[in-house]
């Protein structure tokens, strides 16, 4: 494995290196999750870029930019054991010249849900992933679908900015009890860890009322707010119900739809989600070009 932090040096790579190359940006702090990424790219490329560089522009004041974890010898080890070819870790100034102004708006579907309580974040996702895309020119990127709501960003962009790559969503990788697999769990204390567990709970709450035949999104949001309620250690921030594709709220269930969430466990803010049909069983996003 080779690790490369100019872009002039990832360019001479990529000009070289064997197609078809999969891409799996990353911000470091890599768990079994993001090695499920470099994995499925592994499987499906040539040659495997996988990114580290945490991102300045998609935090925002008070946010956890400075203390976010950077574990850089660890990140090498398990990006190597995962199969990795190259990993890009370019410093800030790198991806972010001097002067530099341009920024990528994704438009409306950054406003809502994350966009709406971390504002700018998704200037800032999409500004670096457009950045990503061009430095490496990948065939295919590597997203999980826990960040449900950055995935259909980066759908969006690829296909509205003509990238032409082949956008992958990777199933969310969960610990034995249920919770997503995020880089930000290693803030919880123990206590805080088993608590947490009542985020994908109370998303499996839902999902059997759903099952049972309820459409109406404010009996499912009932249903997860109540379950997650009764964890005195975790604070709801926002829970929706909305239409997959354009993440607008709708009232009913009536076609295919994400369910997600947000939270707060000590420190920590975590996310997670689902997806359900209009017809009889959930069903996941797949990939997209």
């Amino acid at each position: 494995m080779r690790v490369i932090e100019s872009v002039a040096e990832m360019r001479t790579a990529r000009a070289s290196a064997r197609a078809p190359v999969g891409l799996v940006p990353t911000m470091g702090a890599l768990h079994d999750g993001h090695a499920t990424l470099v994995r499925r790219a592994r499987a499906e490329n040539s040659t495997v870029v996988t990114s580290l560089f945490v991102n300045p522009t998609q935090f925002g004041p008070g946010e956890d930019f400075a203390n976010y974890p950077r574990t850089r010898d660890r990140d090498l080890r398990v990006s190597e054991e995962a199969g990795t070819d190259l990993v890009f870790a370019p410093a800030i100034d790198e991806i972010y010249p001097t002067g530099g102004t341009t920024v990528v708006d994704p438009g409306p579907i950054g406003e809502v849900l994350e966009g709406k309580h971390r504002p700018g974040h998704f200037k800032g996702v999409a500004t670096v992933v457009s950045k990503l895309f061009a430095i490496v020119r990948p065939d295919g990127a590597y997203f999980g679908e826990k960040d449900a709501q950055q995935l259909r960003i980066i759908r969006h962009i690829n296909r509205d900015l003509r990238f032409g790559i082949e956008i992958v969503g990777v199933p969310t990788v969960r610990a034995p009890d249920g919770l997503a697999l995020s880089s930000r769990n290693r803030y919880l204390t123990l206590e805080q860890r088993r608590a947490a567990a009542v985020l994908y709970r109370s998303l499996r709450v839902a999902e059997q009322l759903w099952r049972r035949g309820e459409r109406r999104s404010g009996a499912l949001k009932v249903a997860i707010q109540e379950t997650v309620a009764a964890e005195p250690l975790v604070s709801m921030e926002y829970v929706s119900v909305a239409d997959s594709d354009s993440l607008n709220e709708i009232e009913v269930v009536d076609r295919l739809a994400l369910v997600s969430l947000a939270a707060h466990v000590g420190k920590a803010r975590l996310i997670d989600n689902m997806s359900l049909p209009a017809g009889l069983s959930p069903a996941g996003t797949g990939r997209d070009v």
